[in-house]
């Protein structure tokens, strides 16, 4: 169990989110997968299945699942001090990057490169994953019951099944079966809440990596349209306050109110945005940060970014004392267990799609074995594995001019 502190750490707090909001590409699967490394294997703030809890509560609420985690974490070991510090922590970094890039944007008209970098990036994030996914899933499927119900979902997932619809049959089936064949199962409770918050993760790094291959943008003017802060700042807190899922939900509501309802901005605008947000490191959500300087500069840049993970906070300080409630009823709980085994099927499936995607020639895969086995076998730090996968990357793109 973490260690209580009311009073803070609030040092130690900045120092971790600082540097994992800086390293953290690949979206919330690898933030989470991260955070799982420094808070459970390294610094032993809190036990896996307590982790695990808090990666099921975030999902319960909307906002960006990763930075609500660190918000979690930072309110458990510092109190309401310690949740302010780890969640600005964790997306100062994305936001400040965005930022000097959108000056770049509009000022210069082009982006460096960062093709090269990504391409050994991308292998080494898969490999984090793949670690995290092997502890926690040893947490969460712990039978033969649990795992026929996580075979039965990851079928489903490859007939074409909705992954909402089959994570809840799921739940719904296992808490009968489980619930019916006796069994205590009140003490899972905090792995099995843990399901959901994963796909949602797994599914926005699916978006991330998509997005990311994108090398030079081309810059379309600052919109010359005048809008007024407070409107701007509205539009990103209600997104901030409803946002479920992964990066495409977020595409969707900044598409239908931004391009189609306001028109602030135009098509092309929108999707040089997002790739920006998708190849930065952090939450995706800096996305925001982006869009608010195109529409109204530095003031709407901050005004967005407020706007939208403002709700974050509001919200992990208002579910955070009511997570043990959760693992209060059984019949609740072996819900949840079902549910987590499920979830683990969807975040093996959404990895092997990545996988697809990123394992894409002889020297991706050796990255990528490279990095698995240093962060499985020797337990290297995520930071270490991303910066390898990047000079590795830009050594195999120089090596091919």
């Amino acid at each position: 169990m973490m260690r209580n502190s009311n009073q803070g750490h609030l040092g130690e707090l900045a120092k971790l989110f600082l540097k994992l909001g800086a390293i953290g590409f690949g979206g919330p699967a690898t933030h989470i997968a991260m955070m799982e490394d420094e808070v459970v294997e390294k610094r032993q703030w809190l036990t896996r299945e307590h982790f695990l809890d808090l990666i099921g509560a975030t999902n319960l609420i909307p906002g960006p699942n990763s930075t609500e985690m660190a918000i979690h974490v930072g309110y458990l070991y510092g109190g309401l001090p310690g949740l302010m510090v780890s969640g600005v922590c964790f997306v100062l970094p994305a936001v400040a990057i965005t930022a000097i890039l959108a000056w770049v944007y509009v000022s210069f008209g082009s982006l460096p490169q960062v093709a090269p970098l990504l391409y050994g990036i991308k292998p080494a994030v898969l490999a984090i994953i793949l670690g995290a996914l092997w502890r926690l899933g040893k947490k969460a499927v712990k039978n033969w019951k649990l795992l026929s119900i996580a075979l039965g979902v990851a079928i489903s997932l490859f007939l074409g099944l909705n992954q909402v619809v089959a994570l809840l049959l799921g739940g719904l089936l296992g808490m009968i079966w489980l619930r019916l064949a006796g069994g205590d199962n009140h003490q899972n409770t905090a792995m099995a809440v843990a399901g959901a918050g994963l796909t949602s993760s797994a599914a926005g790094l699916t978006s991330s990596v998509a997005l990311g291959d994108i090398t030079a943008i081309s810059v379309a003017a600052r919109t010359t349209t005048q809008v007024p802060l407070w409107q701007l700042g509205l539009f990103f807190l209600k997104v901030g306050s409803v946002l479920f899922g992964s990066g495409y939900v977020l595409v969707a509501f900044l598409e239908n109110g931004l391009v189609r309802d306001y028109g602030w901005l135009t098509q092309q605008q929108l999707l040089d945005a997002i790739a920006i947000g998708q190849f930065t490191p952090g939450p995706v959500l800096s996305t925001s940060t982006f869009i608010g300087y195109l529409i109204a500069g530095l003031p709407g840049a901050a005004v967005a970014t407020m706007g939208i993970f403002l709700p974050s906070f509001f919200f992990v300080a208002a579910l955070n004392p009511l997570i043990p409630r959760l693992r209060a009823s059984k019949w609740t709980s072996a819900f949840l267990d079902a549910v987590n085994a499920g979830a683990v099927a969807l975040m093996a499936v959404v990895t092997i799609q990545l996988a697809r995607g990123t394992l894409i020639d002889i020297a991706t895969i050796l990255i990528a074995i490279a990095a698995a086995i240093g962060a499985i076998r020797f337990q290297v730090n995520a930071a270490w594995l991303v910066l390898g996968g990047a000079v590795l990357g830009f050594l195999v793109s120089i090596s091919n001019l």
